[in-house]
């Protein structure tokens, strides 16, 4: 009798200790072991950050995907005047002491400038029109050791603002570009399968192409100011000189979509690839992740094979996208001279 009373004793206190643990009133009902379901609509996965907006620039005509942004904040970008150095540094650009700094440039500060070493850029007055371009070219291929660029420097996959810059434009009362947009043919080659130097190499004038067909300038104006803030561009961050387009930093023109690594988007004249502005785990990259000439070394896909291999990467940082090159530059020099019908200032020498 003794062992059967025991029995019922512990059936009962066993009962008892599961009622207790899934009873709603146990603040402990969550302990280890637990599930909890989640509230409808939400997600298990809270440790994903919110997704970036998108951010529209130039009234509504372009329109940077919310991950190409990350938490950089736009309206507080750092001014580059500072950083144009005579040797290699991260974030800075190691500028050729050929190229001059005396030269044109924004005629007077903008009201995007924040007093404080920062611009806005999402308050810039972009230049107004939206110019077709059909008769742009742009050619690439890869030909034993070297990679053939070839095209007419106007933009095969977007539009432009209208140049000369128009007397009732806003933007001509900070930079009246007298400049006009003129076709300007090139054809040159960059190695195929770059390798670093021990030693950077010094930037001057231009950097390379992006896959727009158009070239792609050293940051700063003809004063050795950064340009992206200074200078007034158009919706596809580009304007002209005398030899024609160009831009001073990445066109948000130039599709960069997904959520991984950046796609390429150019080529520098070492032959080093321009990426957009996502690194390997789809991260928005600043100057920190990156070395002195604005780029780093992991696997790529390159001419359709994972490749490890350096490259560069565009930033919302001064110098944008190329401080210095990691190569040997092909260029020793504008790839071409005056553009036919542009007319305004001269470009500075490479």
């Amino acid at each position: 009798m003794r062992s059967r009373w025991q029995l019922v004793l512990c059936v009962l206190a066993a009962t008892a200790l599961v009622a207790g643990a899934c009873g709603d009133d146990d603040d402990d009902g969550d302990a280890a072991g637990e599930t909890t379901d989640a509230p409808e609509g939400s997600t298990t996965t809270s440790t994903t950050a919110p997704a970036a907006e998108d951010v529209v620039l130039a009234d509504g005509r372009t329109t940077i995907p919310g991950q190409n942004v990350g938490d950089v904040d736009l309206t507080a970008l750092p001014v580059g005047d500072d950083h144009v150095a005579d040797a290699p540094g991260v974030g800075n650009l190691f500028l050729c002491d050929t190229f001059p700094t005396d030269g044109g440039g924004a005629q007077t500060e903008g009201p995007w400038f924040n007093g404080d070493g920062t611009f806005d850029l999402t308050a810039k007055a972009f230049v107004q029109g939206e110019v077709p371009w059909d008769e742009a070219r742009f050619e690439t291929a890869v030909e034993g050791e070297n990679r053939s660029l070839a095209g007419n420097n106007l933009p095969v996959d977007h539009t432009t603002g209208t140049f000369p810059v128009a007397a009732d434009d806003p933007a001509a009362e900070f930079d009246a570009n007298p400049s006009s947009i003129a076709a300007n043919e090139y054809d040159l080659t960059v190695p195929a399968d770059p390798t670093e130097n021990a030693e950077a190499q010094c930037v001057a004038g231009e950097v390379g192409f992006l896959l727009s067909g158009v070239i792609l300038n050293s940051p700063v104006d003809a004063a050795g100011r950064d340009a992206v803030a200074w200078e007034s561009q158009d919706h596809c961050v580009g304007h002209p000189n005398n030899a024609g387009y160009h831009y001073h930093s990445a066109s948000p023109c130039i599709p960069d979509e997904g959520t991984g690594h950046s796609d390429l988007v150019g080529y520098a004249f070492d032959g080093f690839g321009i990426f957009g502005h996502r690194g390997e785990q789809g991260e928005v990259l600043t100057n920190e992740d990156l070395d002195e000439c604005h780029g780093h070394t992991h696997e790529i896909d390159w001419d359709g094979e994972s490749v490890e291999l350096y490259h560069y990467h565009a930033t919302w940082e001064f110098p944008y996208a190329v401080g210095c090159f990691r190569g040997t530059s092909s260029q020793q020099g504008p790839p071409f001279s005056a553009a036919p019908g542009a007319g305004g200032p001269p470009a500075p020498p490479g």
